[in-house]
C-alpha cells in the first residue's frame, strides 16, 4: 500500500507484471474509488459546461453519451482532465482526478457564481468506483452483475447507463475494452469479491500506470498540469476552437502558439526511461514526462515534450543514468486492444 492523493492505494497485489498481462490478455480490475464523481444538476447545466470545458458537450445528444475533456484556467493551462457524462438534460456527471478533486470543486463553484448559474453541484463521496478492463471484461462483468447486463450490453465506447443506484460506463484508462462501475460504497466490497470469484484479477497502481502508458494516455501532474497548454500535451483533439462558443482558456490558446508537442519514444538501447529524463533532439532539447518498462513490448517507452520540428521516425537521445541512449520517436498509442502498434 502507498499514499496517493490522500488515499491508501495498492501498488500491487503480488506481481505487477502478471497484473498488467491479465488486463491485456483476460480481465483485471482496479479500485479507483479515489476518483470523484461530481453531479451537476439543474436548468442550464449544458450551457454552463460549454463555458467550463474545452471540449463541447453540445456534441452529446443521447442520454448516457460521454466525452473526454480538459478543464482550463484563464491562461489555457490544464486544471484537470475528466470525463463528462450526459445523463439527462438537467443532469451531467463529471469524473475528476483524486489529486485535483478539491481544487476542481472550488473552481467549478467559483465559475458557477461568476456566471450566476442556478445549477447544483453534488460531490458524490458516497460512491465507490471499480474499473474492470480487458478482452474478457464484458463476459466476466455480466457473470458478476447479471442485473446490469440488459442496460450495459448495448453500450458503445464512451456510453453509460444508470440502473437504480449504479452506473456502468464503457470507459477506461488501459487501452482495453471494459467498464468503470460506480456504486454506493457500502456495496463495493461485495462486488469486488464477486468479480474476483468470476476470475477477474485484482490489479494495483503499478499495472494501471504501465497500461495507461502503453495506451498513450496522459497522467495529470506528469504529462500536463496548470503550466502546460493541452495543445502541447497531445490533447488538441479534445479542444474545440472552431465553434463560436467561448470557454475558459480559449482566448489564451488562440494567442499562444504551440511550440512543443507531446510524442512517444521507444528506447533502442538497453535501459529504462523515466519521467524528467532529458532529451536531445532536432530543434533543441526536450524532457520525458512519463517513462518506464512496457511489459507488452518488453522494452522501455515514454512520453516526451519536444520541439515541433521532431517527427515520427526520428532517432533522438535520452539521458539515462548519465549516459545518452538512442530512442525512436513514434506516434502513440503504443498498444491498443492487445495489439502492439509501434515498431522499434
Amino acid at each position: 500500500m502507498v499514499e496517493f492523493a490522500g488515499w491508501e492505494m495498492p501498488l500491487h497485489y503480488g506481481s505487477q507484471i502478471e497484473e498488467h498481462h491479465s488486463v491485456r490478455r483476460d480481465a483485471g480490475m482496479f479500485d479507483v474509488s479515489h476518483m470523484l464523481a461530481l453531479d451537476l444538476r439543474g436548468p442550464g447545466t449544458r450551457d454552463f459546461l460549454r463555458h467550463l470545458l474545452a471540449n463541447d458537450v453540445a456534441r452529446l445528444k443521447l442520454p448516457g453519451t460521454a466525452l473526454y475533456s480538459c478543464m482550463l484556467n484563464e491562461d489555457g493551462g490544464v486544471l484537470d482532465d475528466l470525463i463528462a457524462y450526459f445523463m439527462a438534460e438537467d443532469w451531467f456527471r463529471l469524473v475528476v482526478n483524486a489529486a485535483t478533486a478539491d481544487s476542481d470543486l472550488a473552481w467549478i463553484t467559483a465559475q458557477r457564481a461568476k456566471l450566476a448559474s442556478r445549477l447544483e453541484v453534488d460531490a458524490r463521496r458516497d460512491l465507490a468506483m471499480i474499473a474492470v478492463q480487458g478482452p474478457r471484461a464484458r463476459e466476466k462483468s455480466w457473470s458478476a452483475m447479471p442485473r446490469m447486463r440488459e442496460a450495459g450490453e448495448q453500450l458503445s465506447h464512451f456510453q453509460a447507463a444508470a440502473v437504480d443506484d449504479m452506473m456502468i460506463a464503457r470507459t477506461g484508462y488501459t487501452g482495453e475494452d471494459g467498464f468503470e462501475i460506480m456504486l454506493p460504497a457500502a456495496g463495493a466490497e461485495n462486488l469486488w469479491r464477486t468479480l474476483k470469484n468470476r476470475g477477474v484479477a485484482p490489479a494495483g497502481l503499478g499495472a494501471r500506470d504501465t497500461l495507461r502508458l502503453e495506451a498513450g494516455m496522459n497522467l495529470y501532474g506528469s504529462d500536463m498540469d496548470e503550466s502546460v497548454s493541452p495543445l502541447e500535451s497531445g490533447l488538441a483533439w479534445t479542444v474545440d476552437l472552431k465553434a463560436q462558443r467561448d470557454f475558459f482558456g480559449k482566448a489564451a490558446l488562440l494567442k499562444r502558439p504551440a511550440l512543443r508537442q507531446l510524442t512517444g519514444l521507444v528506447l533502442l538501447d538497453k535501459g529504462i526511461m523515466r519521467g524528467h529524463h532529458k532529451v536531445r533532439c532536432a530543434g533543441g532539447g526536450g524532457k520525458l514526462t512519463s517513462g518506464g518498462f512496457a511489459p507488452t513490448l518488453n522494452r522501455s517507452i515514454g512520453l516526451a515534450r519536444m520541439p515541433r520540428e521532431v517527427a515520427a521516425g526520428d532517432t533522438i537521445e535520452v539521458e539515462v543514468r548519465g549516459k545518452w541512449l538512442r530512442a525512436k520517436v513514434v506516434k502513440p498509442p503504443f498498444v491498443r486492444n492487445g495489439r502492439i502498434l509501434v515498431k522499434a
